[in-house]
């Protein structure tokens, strides 16, 4: 180990001489052995950003070089598991401290003396490459873990054996003399190779009626959900990582509110996994990194969390990850940038902000993984919380250029209590033509015509409700007055929905397929009384469509709209 001393400390920003580091290398700082990685190297001396507050540390103190990267710990026993930006698992720290992190404290991120049920699939003199499944332990009921050779490792299979392991026992080895472990490490802030990428042809069904109807996502995609404080950002995050169909879900709480983020952790270890009635923890990582947490750590937590994915994703997992907030990850960024006394770009950001965005959500895909061959993905979810709501501030708008599918949260419709607030006109999903044969395939071939009908009527009562403010709803020609009352009908029907209802806070694709056939069935009935003659106030006064809300509350809902298409009929052709 490379050992040097303490030169410079500008806060969790520090400059040590006498080291010969790399980038990226992690070194111990100071008397306490904080934790921290190099960013920049000048000459002789290594700047060093620490991932724990600097205070109470002199120039002079000792710096150890441990020549190796940030990297992460992989193996059976994360997930359930509540860690802090740097994979310290919080629930062992606060056996051994009580409820405030001290300093300089580590723990290992997997339990190092539990015994795991090995069963090899592998056999002696088997050639293992990396990523190939050498065999398999329960996680979780229910859920397989499969032991990969490391990615950087190949090789013939010289020995393994089946049986009780610890993540530390070696239950194998390879010719070169690598040992085979439960476990292995892989550096953070370098994406997982894998064979080839695919393209992004399912949707990842979220149940949430505006997401997989108006604005779909692709398994394997990248979504971006800005929006003010108090506009749901965060519901309608735990709301996707309840009800999404990924396999495998890890949640990054990057720089977000104490009080937030404790909801979380006290929500989601209370919360059913609707697919096998188990807690959904039991397919969950959480990674705490709240806001009065150190910077650095804040900047680790992304790469960490997604590097837990990329790892679910090579055993043939989808995998969902949802980032809250990215605004205060690039907060971090700009911070450390300014002690770096680099030249500042656009509000003060580094000028390398679009970069790192753009590498972050890059590591999402729909993938053929390594050695294996099968199939993985990993969707990402961003939050970002741009200040009052301008989307035009730089984080959301280097965002917008990465990702495919933007969520607008509107501060007014949450004013107004329509939830999700997502305003349906400013928001656009770039995945409607390709997902436009899965729909086709799997719910009913017209799904994509009856989405496009819905958007246009939206966007027509947008342009109507201008002339409306002006002049009065009466003052409209009948064919305009029935678009609104139809655009409400959408908006009331599909678009609002309670999370907190046990039938309405998942409501799957058939169902949301028929009420958007309901909704315009109505538009036409109405549109075909109106030229026979039928005043439109008896239209407007029909009672049946007023019980197309009753729909989301009901489990039998097909009966019910049997029922309500029959009544709407009789009273449109009387």
């Amino acid at each position: 180990m490379d050992k040097g001393v303490l030169y410079r400390i500008a806060g969790p920003v520090v400059v040590a001489k006498g080291i010969k580091a790399r980038m990226y290398d992690v070194c111990r700082v100071g008397n306490e052995k904080l934790m921290g990685e190099v960013i920049q190297i000048e000459g002789e001396k290594t700047i060093i950003q620490v991932y724990e507050d600097t205070s109470g540390i002199k120039p002079g103190e000792p710096v150890v070089n441990t020549g190796e990267p940030l990297k992460v710990e992989l193996g059976p026993g994360m997930l359930g598991s509540i860690y802090d930006g740097i994979q310290r698992p919080l629930p062992v720290l606060i056996k051994q401290m009580g409820d405030f992190i001290k300093r300089g404290v580590d723990a290992p991120a997997l339990e190092q003396e539990k015994k795991w049920d090995f069963k090899a699939t592998a056999k002696k003199g088997d050639d293992a490459s990396g990523g190939s499944i050498i065999g398999e332990v329960e996680e979780n009921p229910g859920i397989v873990h499969k032991i990969m050779v490391p990615p950087n490792q190949k090789g013939k299979i010289a020995e393994i054996k089946s049986g009780k392991f610890t993540v530390n026992d070696v239950i194998g080895k390879l010719d070169t003399g690598f040992e085979l472990r439960l476990k292995h490490y892989w550096p953070v802030r370098v994406a997982r190779p894998v064979t080839s990428k695919l393209k992004p042809e399912a949707p990842l069904i979220t149940g949430q009626r505006i997401f997989d109807s108006l604005f779909p996502l692709a398994k394997g995609g990248v979504a971006a959900i800005p929006g003010p404080f108090g506009a749901g950002k965060t519901v309608s995050q735990q709301q996707l990582a309840k009800w999404s169909d990924a396999d495998i879900i890890v949640y990054v709480g990057c720089g977000e509110r104490g009080n937030e983020m404790t909801e979380v952790l006290t929500e989601f270890p209370e919360l059913t996994d609707p697919r096998s009635g188990k807690p959904l923890m039991n397919r969950t990582v959480l990674i705490a990194n709240t806001s009065n947490m150190p910077v650095a750590a804040r900047e680790a937590s992304v790469y960490t969390g997604v590097t837990i994915g990329e790892y679910y994703r090579d055993m043939g997992y989808s995998v969902a990850l949802m980032a809250d907030s990215t605004s205060r990850w690039a907060e971090a960024m700009r911070e450390i940038s300014s002690r770096l006394e680099e030249m500042p770009g656009e509000e003060g950001y580094p000028a390398y902000l679009s970069t790192r965005l753009a590498q972050f959500y890059e590591r999402s895909g729909r993938v053929v993984t390594l050695g294996t061959k099968k199939e993985g993905s990993v969707s990402i979810i961003g939050a970002v919380s741009p200040p009052g709501g301008d989307f035009s501030e730089p984080v959301t708008q280097s965002t917008l250029r990465v990702t495919k599918v933007f969520w607008a949260l509107d501060a007014k419709l949450a004013q107004r209590r329509h939830f999700p607030s997502i305003n349906w006109l400013t928001s656009y999903s770039l995945y409607l033509n390709t997902l436009e044969q899965w729909y086709a395939k799997n719910i009913a071939p017209d799904w994509h015509s009856l989405v496009g009908e819905m958007m246009s009527l939206l966007q027509e009562e947008d342009k109507l409700l201008e002339i409306v403010q002006l002049v009065g709803s009466d003052a409209l020609p009948d064919r305009q007055q029935i678009v609104l009352l139809v655009a409400r009908l959408i908006r009331e029907v599909l678009l609002q929905q309670n999370a907190f209802h046990e039938i309405d806070t998942y409501c799957d694709l058939k169902k949301t397929y028929l009420i958007m056939k309901s909704i315009l069935h109505f538009s036409k009935l109405a549109n075909n009384a109106l030229d026979s003659g039928m005043r439109m106030q008896q239209i407007t006064s029909a009672k049946s469509k007023d019980r197309l809300s009753e729909v989301k509350f009901v489990k039998d809902y097909e009966k019910l709209l049997v029922e309500i298409t029959r009544e709407m009929e009789k009273e449109l052709k009387a």
